[in-house]
């Protein structure tokens, strides 16, 4: 790693830049457009946080923070997004529906004992089209139902997380309401939801069951949306070297090509169209873990936990 990665500051200032642009200049205008820019705004925020997460753009994780600390996506907590992720690297856990945070399988046992309405709509979920429109609110739902419940067992590091995210908002909520004129609640269920929904294209099939810990994540060859998503599309490479900068992760996967997809066991898609056209209405996999967490038992004190946007998503 450089010990400033400028690349990375600069699409931090590009990425406010938008932000404001669209909510000062652009709202009194084109309304309509400039709540899909800030949207586009927040999908991209999301990105770069969790470039900051495994370390980028400096070595000082305090100012690495700083940088991203005003949550213009309004509901994920930075601290909690950190540390259920970088758990979610854990390779050899991926897709366990109770030791990855970000996996869309449920284990059986939980599946079986939800009402039949969350069931259908969880199915439903499982498909593109449905994880777009719907996998915004049962995330940040599902999300926060289980951040909740542990600041409530006394998880003080989740109850810092959520008053530092509070403390973040203030400045956001102000900004939105009185100086870009915005209704918080308009912001948060369109420029929010539209930012979530991008990210759910992305985090949509990144991982699936597979024996070999290695065949469990996608590699997504190209796409318009790539720059957005920071190269995460190439999401294999990233899980195997989660140091690399993201300008980076292109020539490193095309230096090693015929590698990097053996090593996957061919998980590749040449874009996320070839995913829409195959999986927009037909959900890619069950929503119970095929393999994992099989028994029709008592799973303990388990709960729904949709992934993450940043963050991710999640997803995932």
């Amino acid at each position: 790693m450089a010990q400033t990665e400028w690349p990375t500051l600069a699409l931090l200032v590009l990425c406010y830049g938008l932000w404001l642009a669209a909510g000062l200049w652009l709202y009194p205008r084109l309304p309509a457009l400039a709540l899909i820019v800030m949207g586009i705004a927040v999908a991209f925020h999301s990105s770069l946080q969790h470039e900051v997460l495994h370390g980028h753009p400096t070595r000082s994780a305090r100012l690495n923070e700083a940088l991203v600390f005003l949550p213009i996506g309004l509901f994920y907590p930075f601290r909690s997004y950190k540390r259920t992720h970088l758990q979610h690297h854990l390779d050899e856990r991926l897709t366990d529906p109770h030791d990855d945070p970000e996996s869309y399988y449920i284990a059986l046992f939980d599946w079986l004992r939800l009402p039949r309405l969350l069931q259908l709509l969880l199915r439903a979920n499982n498909t593109l089209l449905g994880r777009v429109l719907l996998g915004p609110p049962l995330n940040v739902a599902g999300f926060t139902r289980a951040e909740w419940k542990r600041i409530a067992r006394g998880d003080a590091r989740t109850r810092d997380a959520w008053v530092k995210h509070g403390l973040g908002l203030v400045p956001v909520i102000l900004l939105v309401q009185f100086a870009f004129g915005v209704p918080i609640w308009l912001y948060a269920g369109t420029a929010g939801y539209l930012g979530l929904a991008l990210l759910a294209v992305r985090s949509y099939c990144e991982h699936q069951w597979s024996e070999s810990p290695e065949g469990r994540t996608i590699i997504v060859e190209r796409s318009v949306l790539a720059p957005l998503f920071l190269y995460n599309n190439l999401h294999f490479v990233h899980h195997k070297l989660p140091r690399i900068p993201w300008y980076r992760l292109p020539e490193v996967y095309r230096h090693e090509r015929a590698d990097w997809i053996r090593r996957n066991g061919g998980y590749v898609y040449g874009s996320y169209l070839e995913i829409a056209r195959a999986h927009a209405l037909r959900a890619k996999e069950p929503v119970a873990h095929p393999v994992l967490r099989r028994d029709a038992v008592w799973a303990g004190d388990a709960e729904f936990r949709p992934r993450n946007p940043l963050p991710a998503t999640h997803a995932e």
